[in-house]
């Protein structure tokens, strides 16, 4: 069943994740410049016509498409510059107390409420079927498109091309490696992409999406939609751009298949840090569960709420994450699903978002407390 997108909804704050990175507003009365600084060298065009040959080779080859066809998208499709950019300076880079107020607002909370009412039987179905609470359904879709407002305005052969051939590069000798596995990364999805316009009957050329090529309200990039969409609605499609029922079943599967989700299990805790506590590392951005919570006890770190402690699971795998808050460090003890919501986005910062909002949803608060 296709469903019209709400009007109210329209009109929300855009996703940090989709669509054109907007430039900041000049000041109105702009100081005196210094003068301008030597340039940096700019990088060299990369040759990328030996690495092209072998992806149009491979990707045929791997999914039965003719070379022919592959080479015909590709000689249409452009490095865009705008995109390298837009990939250097992802919003997960900024502290906790400003990347919340991105997502925890109010427009985008009661977004989320309209949403859920007016699709409440489908999201219904589908926490009936994958355990996944209706809530974090929709303020993962929320926190990806505003609720469908943006879907992001990349073409998604470009985004995949510019990222899969011209990847970012710091210059620094330690992130070489990183940088090269994302680009294969970003290869990979290109070559999913073809083979996912031939499963779906899709003209990729015509597709949207973010700057990285995520698409479609749950912003699926090529390897998600074809592992983890299902056809919600049984009409025999997997439509993630325009049907609802296909999209809200597919973000509670995807939780359910890749996430590991627990049905009914906690998310996140709130802690608090007893004076005596030595500092907790828990480095990068990927949720490693090897602690128990009596073990984070004796270190010093125990739940805020006290009713919280007596339903705890005391063998149950946690860890701890520190995030930069308003008034100082926040200590949160996080659980499976807490790791569930960053399979979506490695981001510590992407997760809790995407818990509070789904607390504020529901009435139970934005801070997740």
């Amino acid at each position: 069943m296709i469903r019209r997108i709400l009007p109210s909804l329209a009109v929300l704050a855009l996703a940090a994740c989709a669509g054109t990175p907007q430039k900041p507003t000049p000041a109105l009365v702009p100081e005196p410049l210094p003068p301008p600084a030597a340039p940096a060298p700019a990088e060299a065009p990369r040759d990328i016509s030996a690495a092209r040959a072998e992806f149009v080779r491979s990707t045929a080859q791997r999914f039965a498409i003719p070379a022919a066809d592959i080479e015909a998208v590709l000689a249409r499709a452009q490095i865009r510059d705008a995109i390298v950019k837009a990939m250097s300076r992802p919003a997960e880079a900024k502290p906790w107390r400003d990347y919340r107020p991105i997502f925890i607002q109010p427009a985008r909370i009661d977004g989320g409420r309209a949403f859920l009412e007016a699709n409440r039987a489908a999201l219904q179905r589908a926490e009936d079927r994958y355990g996944v609470p209706k809530e974090i359904v929709t303020a993962i879709i929320g926190v990806e498109t505003s609720y469908g407002g943006n879907k992001g305005s990349w073409p998604v052969v470009d985004a995949l091309y510019t990222l899969a051939f011209a990847y970012p590069r710091s210059g620094d000798p330690a992130r070489v490696a990183y940088e090269d596995k994302r680009e294969a990364f970003f290869r990979d999805e290109l070559a999913q992409l073809f083979a996912l316009g031939k499963e779906e009957a899709l003209d990729i050329t015509t597709l949207k999406g973010s700057y990285a090529g995520a698409m479609g309200w749950g912003q699926f990039m090529p390897s998600s939609y074809r592992q983890y969409a299902v056809d919600g609605d049984g009409d025999g499609r997997r439509n993630l751009f325009d049907n609802l029922d296909d999209v809200i079943a597919s973000v509670a599967n995807y939780f359910a298949q890749k996430g590991k989700w627990q049905r009914g299990g906690p998310v996140m805790e709130r802690a608090v840090r007893a004076a005596a506590a030595q500092d907790f590392a828990n480095p990068g951005n990927a949720v490693t569960l090897d602690q128990h919570v009596g073990g984070l006890a004796a270190l010093g770190y125990r739940a805020a709420d006290p009713v919280a402690v007596l339903h705890m699971d005391g063998g149950q795998p946690v860890t701890l994450i520190t995030l930069e808050g308003m008034a100082g460090p926040e200590y949160w003890i996080v659980y499976n699903n807490f790791k569930a919501i960053t399979t979506y986005n490695i981001s510590r910062l992407y997760a809790t978002a995407v818990y509070q909002l789904a607390e504020a949803i529901a009435g139970r608060g934005a801070d997740g407390a």
